[in-house]
Formats: C-alpha cells, structure tokens, sequence
C-alpha cells in the first residue's frame, strides 16, 4: 500500500486518487481567467469534490510555455484569500499548492495547504527542501528543463527516460536526507520536452515504479495530446481520457486534470479491469 500523509490522515494512492485543477490565473493556457470571483471558485471547488476529486490544486503562477513571470507578493496577494476562502467554506477538504517558492509555500501550509507541488523540484529555490522537511507536508516533485518562460525552446536529451530516471533517483536520496518523507513524482509532461519526449515518458512511465514512490501524472488537454489530432486544448478531452487510461495502466497513482468526472470513470474502469483479471 502507498500513502501519503495530509494533514494526519492517510491516503492510499495504491488506489489512483484524482486531482482536480484550480487556476487562479489570468493567463493559464486552458482555462485562464475562468475562476477570478469567489462564486466562481466555490462553484468550480464544490463541482470537483462532488465529481470525486481527492485533491485540489490551486495554481497562481502559469507554467505554460512561455508564461509571464510574476512576483512572490502578486502569486501570494492571489493565493491567500482563496486559501481562506476554501478552507472556512469546505471542511477537511485536501488542498495542493502549485508553487516553486518557499516562502509561499510556507505561508500557504500556514493557512490551510496539506501540499505543495513545485514545477521546479527545488531548482528555483534553494530553500524549497529545508522548508517542506519542515512543514513535514508531501511533496509533489516534478521535473522541468529550463524556466516556464524558455523551457520549449530546444530540449534536449541523450535519453530522455534513462536521464530522468537517474535524475529522480538522486534528487529523491536529497529529499530523504533533509528529512522529507512523503515525495510524489510528477515526469513534467510538456515541461522542456518535445511531443516525442513525452510519448517516450509515457510509453515507459511503469519504469518509475522501482523508484518506489507515488506517481502523479499532468497530461489533462496538453499540447502532446491536441497538436498531432490539430484540435485545441478545449477540444481535448476524449485524447486526456485516452492519455490518462495509459498512464494508469502504466502505474499512475494521482491523474490531475480540469475534468474531475471523466477522470474518475477512467479510474473505475481501469480498477475493474484490474480486480476481475
């Protein structure tokens, strides 16, 4: 059984988990400058949990390529009211916080956050590992090459799952060492990876098993799933069903997506075809 630890309870992830999306941005590439208002917030929140989501992941910064950059103050003037917001009107709810910035994610744990996912695993703050060994809070760990702003620029790789395989390894080992106890891996799709990185990834996704460690996987409406059927992301949500049915036959623990129902029928059904074999 794998679980992870938010706020004293344990969730088992040995049974896939759902993730559900709420961008706070006004930039984000699908749904961008949709949930600006708390009606539309509280709206979107109660929607996910009832569709089934166990998490809700709250993201004030855009990582989509070639996003604008903001500051700590702007990302927490954002984060906090919602955090507020969320916290006095659901009870218990799991909520993740999409940072790379240490000081935000402590303030966020502070107010309410059980988790902190940084698109950077640590690379754009240095402090980022000394603060989650201290806040004792799961760690979401992704790997990204390069800056939101560059990373599509050219990446590039000898061996793209043999390279990221080596890099989780040695950064899980760093992790432990500071203390930090539950990590979940996240391979970055779209992050500073070409359409055949991610298909590579997500052909050999079952090969990050042996690092022991839960597994979460983003591929809700991205570009390696909309450009090669030329649709947009808003068209995308028959190939997400197909991408994420994929990963978890591969071994995905949490799929985190916009479309909670959907990815929850996926669940069912790949549960089915796994108790009755």
């Amino acid at each position: 059984m794998k679980t992870i630890n938010c706020n004293g309870t344990l969730i088992d992830v040995s049974s896939p988990k759902v993730m559900g999306i709420l961008n706070i941005t006004p930039d984000s590439f699908f749904d961008g400058g949709n949930y600006l208002t708390n009606e539309a917030i509280l709206t979107r929140v109660q929607k996910m949990i009832d569709e089934g989501a166990t998490f809700i992941d709250i993201g004030a910064y855009s990582s989509r390529p070639g996003a604008s950059h903001i500051s700590e103050e702007e990302e927490l003037k954002r984060l906090l009211p919602v955090l507020k917001l969320l916290t006095s009107t659901f009870k218990d709810l799991l909520i993740s916080v999409d940072t790379f910035r240490s000081n935000i994610a402590q303030k966020c744990v502070e107010n309410g956050a059980c988790m902190i996912n940084d698109i950077s695993l640590g690379a754009l703050d240095k402090k980022m590992f000394s603060t989650i060994a201290k806040l004792q809070v799961p760690y979401i760990a992704m790997h990204m090459q390069g800056t939101p702003q560059h990373m599509q620029h050219n990446p590039t790789y000898q061996n793209v799952v043999t390279e990221l395989l080596y890099y989780f390894s040695k950064k899980i080992s760093e992790l432990r060492t500071f203390g930090v106890n539950d990590i979940v891996i996240d391979v970055g799709f779209g992050f500073g990876k070409t359409v055949a990185h991610n298909y590579q990834l997500l052909h050999h996704l079952n090969l990050f098993k042996t690092l022991d460690v839960p597994l979460l996987v983003g591929l809700s409406r991205k570009s390696m799933l909309y450009k090669p059927l030329k649709i947009t992301a808003q068209e995308a949500l028959n190939a997400t069903t197909t991408a994420n049915t994929i990963a978890l036959l591969n071994g995905a623990n949490i799929l985190r997506v916009h479309d909670v129902k959907q990815a929850v029928e996926v669940v069912t059904i790949v549960k089915m075809l796994n108790t009755n074999l």
